[in-house]
């Protein structure tokens, strides 16, 4: 049986005649993505990358200006010309300016396989010629990854235990969901989501009594539940409203003083500023009301409700990836100490229920094989969400997690897996550090944009045109994933690519140590069986398991409770933080003396908004990220080509909108074509534009050129969370939007570039 693991779903390829013409989802998916079928179609379509390609100026003259990059036609070439230029550019990078020149660019998501897992690929081949600067933390994560081992814990370790669904069924009353509890997120996990969860777990809690409230600004953030109560708060406002059920709590005596006691640490001083001891204002309910838009009366009610019953707190991870991103997730964190049920069945909190499906799955947290990445001998690195500050700054200071670095000057990019003209904010402020570098190397499937935008180009494989192994942390499935089809045009794996560089470079023995893909799976598979009994599982054979196609891995045999065996021993049982504990107030973090993060969460007020209307650049429904925004599903859901939009009946009414209409959305940064839905669905002064259309500006030699898709990261802005993490903070931002009159340019996202 042939399988393939997307990070979407598990599905079986069916394959005529050499053409993949189906994807068929795997029979023990009880929800499966109807993502997988953008597969056929558009696995070969224009968009494929099929040959080598260099820019026309790159080639001419390697190592030059980049101020072409995304206007030139592109070379062909064969793949000797191609790797010779590649290994020939880092050596000279390398020789003039040394490995702190090089940054290793790969977010991750490129491929489900483990081996085949593009930046695993990268790592490991710039690890074996000397190094990189790195980037650390996520688009998606990056102010909760820096703040939960200060207060909590490893985000990884908490994510991989979190509270299962089926105990939440059982012992769960009140689930509170701040940012809801998406299903669409929920389809996709790193690793491959090989059986769909949060439909049925929404379902199961619902026929058990569980009673929802969704706070967000979105209706459709949390569907299916047949006891739902919408709040549509004011964006932004969500640590306004969580503050004001803890004041609700302290004030009438309903918090949990010996949990407090016994299991965190810093309560005093957080009391002090809830109470109004430090500045003079009490955050009770009537001040967040004047920020959340929620009437007083009903947040008195909520927070009754939630300490008179079992209850758990929830916290999308888009609550974070705004200007002090840091204090909803810590927030969230007090509420649950102060209601004193973490450890317990049904209750405490949780950090993205329904961010991906594997979260809250009960499973054992055992991730598979893995690809060893060696050891990066450089030290430089930038949080992820800070590429254009680095590359327009270099030797600039930046703050982060407590210490004082600088940026890097950077000369040659080197991206394999991932898009960073699809994660990336202000992209008009991007476009002009992504010329910087001397050279920029991609690896790609796809001509995406930022394969448009590159010097040299190099085709790479998708999942189902070579051998690898499925596995994520939490599934239910490790798959054998054998090659379904041929490879498209010219394409090679990134491993191939990279052992015939390290061959060019005098290092092919240490990277491949020998092995092709075969042996690798078989000693990958083979490496993590010590993992694997460590969680009580234990591996078939490699052979047997490659001709199976399939290990499920077996299930715990008690359900999973976050933080249980803390709440029953904190002596024999510490968490990671510095005093072991939960930390209301941190004084690691106090000590770091950032104004903009103090040591214990505080609420911000907001400046003045620029524009009207409040923009939500939101995973989408049809892709994950901008994979596949070709493919048939996502295509079917665009208006007139382009990005739909979301607005309440209200604004569009005063705007002169009607639905279908192409309009215009704009700001200081930018501005964007997308066609109009209306909704009563949404909060009026919001709007909604998924992430993930292909970038596609009229004329790329133009500055803030407008951009005809529909990708919101031309609006967003690009500014760091906090000094703590420097995280995203693509849901600040506002927008102002009007009906397009007139021809509108047509969309060439998805056409190939120029050639010579």
């Amino acid at each position: 049986m042939t399988y393939t693991s997307l990070h979407w779903g598990a599905y079986r390829p069916l394959v005529e005649n050499g053409r993949l013409v189906e994807m068929r989802p795997v029979p023990w998916d009880r929800d499966p993505s109807p993502i997988g079928a953008s597969l056929p179609g558009a696995i070969d379509s224009p968009s494929r990358i099929r040959r080598p390609a260099v820019r026309r100026g790159f080639l001419e003259r390697p190592g030059g200006s980049g101020e072409g990059r995304g206007r030139e036609p592109f070379v062909e070439v064969d793949w000797d010309t191609a790797l010779d230029l590649v290994a020939a550019e880092l050596r000279r990078v390398r020789g003039e300016y040394g490995n702190r020149a090089i940054f290793g660019g790969s977010y991750g998501w490129s491929s489900a396989g483990r081996f085949h897992h593009a930046q695993s690929q990268l790592h490991r081949f710039l690890n074996g010629f000397g190094g990189y600067v790195s980037s650390r933390d996520s688009y998606s994560l990056g102010a909760g990854r820096v703040l939960l081992p200060h207060i909590a814990g490893d985000m990884d370790w908490l994510l991989a235990r979190h509270t299962s669904w089926d105990n939440l069924a059982e012992h769960c009353q009140l689930f509170v969901a701040f940012g809801g509890l998406p299903l669409k997120n929920a389809q996709v996990s790193p690793g491959g989501a090989s059986d769909h969860l949060l439909r049925e777990a929404i379902d199961r809690l619902s026929r058990a009594g569980v009673r929802f409230v969704n706070l967000s600004p979105l209706r459709s953030d949390l569907q299916g539940a047949a006891d739902c109560e919408w709040w549509p708060l004011r964006p932004g406002s969500d640590t306004a409203l969580m503050l004001a059920l803890a004041y609700v709590l302290v004030d009438e005596g309903l918090h949990d003083q010996a949990f407090l006691a016994r299991y965190t640490v810093g309560f005093e001083p957080f009391r002090d500023y809830l109470l109004g001891v430090v500045d003079g204002q009490p955050k009770d309910p009537e001040w967040a009301a004047a920020r959340t838009d929620i009437p007083a009366p009903r947040i008195v009610e909520l927070a009754r409700r939630m300490a008179a019953g079992r209850t758990m707190i929830n916290v999308a991870y888009a609550l974070q990836r705004a200007v002090h991103g840091e204090q909803p997730f810590w927030m969230t964190l007090v509420l649950a100490c102060l209601l004193g049920q973490i450890g317990l069945p049904g209750g405490g909190f949780g950090l993205g229920y329904g961010a991906m499906n594997n979260t809250g799955s009960g499973r054992k947290p055992f991730s598979g094989p893995r690809l060893e990445q060696g050891t990066n001998p450089v030290r430089d690195f930038i949080p992820v969400a800070r590429i254009a500050d680095m590359l327009l700054r270099p030797g600039a200071p930046f703050d982060y997690d407590g210490r004082r670095h600088r940026y890097p000057d950077i000369r040659l990019v080197y991206w394999a897996g991932g898009n960073a003209f699809h994660h990336h904010q202000d992209l008009n402020r991007f476009l002009h550090a992504w010329r910087r570098p001397q050279t920029i190397v991609v690896h790609e499937q796809y001509w995406t944009a930022q394969a448009k935008h590159a010097d040299i180009v190099l085709p790479a494989t998708t999942a189902l045109e070579r051998d690898d192994i499925g596995s994520a942390s939490s599934d239910r499935f490790m798959l054998a994933m054998k090659r379904a089809i041929e490879p498209v045009g010219e394409a090679r794996d990134d491993y191939r690519i990279f052992l015939d560089l390290a061959g060019r470079l005098g290092f092919a023995d240490r990277f491949g140590e020998g092995r092709d893909t075969l042996d690798w799976l078989r000693h990958s598979y083979e490496g993590s069986r010590q993992r694997a009994r460590e969680q009580g599982i234990e591996l078939p054979d490699f052979e047997v398991f490659w001709a199976e196609g399939c290990f499920e891995v077996p299930r715990p045999a008690q359900q999973t409770i976050l933080l249980e065996e803390f709440r029953d021993d904190p002596e024999a049982h510490p968490l990671g933080t510095p005093s072991g504990r939960l930390e209301i107030h941190s004084e690691r973090i106090a000590g770091f003396g950032y104004a903009d993060c103090p040591g214990h969460p505080v609420w911000f007020e907001p400046p003045p908004p620029s524009h009207p209307l409040h923009l939500i650049s939101n995973q989408p429904k049809t892709r994950l990220h901008s994979q596949y925004d070709h493919g048939a599903y996502s295509r079917a859901s665009k208006i007139h080509g382009r990005e739909p939009l979301t607005l309440h009946p209200r604004d569009a009414a005063a705007r002169g909108i009607a639905d279908g209409d192409i309009v215009r959305v704009f700001n200081e940064r930018g501005a964007l074509l997308a066609g109009a839905i209306l909704s009563e669905d949404i909060r009026p002064g919001v709007v909604q534009l998924a992430t993930g259309a292909w970038y596609d500006p009229v004329d790329p030699a133009e500055h803030n050129s407008l951009e005809k898709h529909g990708n919101p990261n031309v609006l967003t802005h690009d500014v760091g969370a906090s000094s703590l993490s420097q995280g995203c903070t693509a849901h600040s931002a506002q927008v102002e939007v009007e009906r397009w009159s007139g021809e509108a340019p047509p969309v060439t996202a998805f056409e190939p570039p120029r050639f010579r």
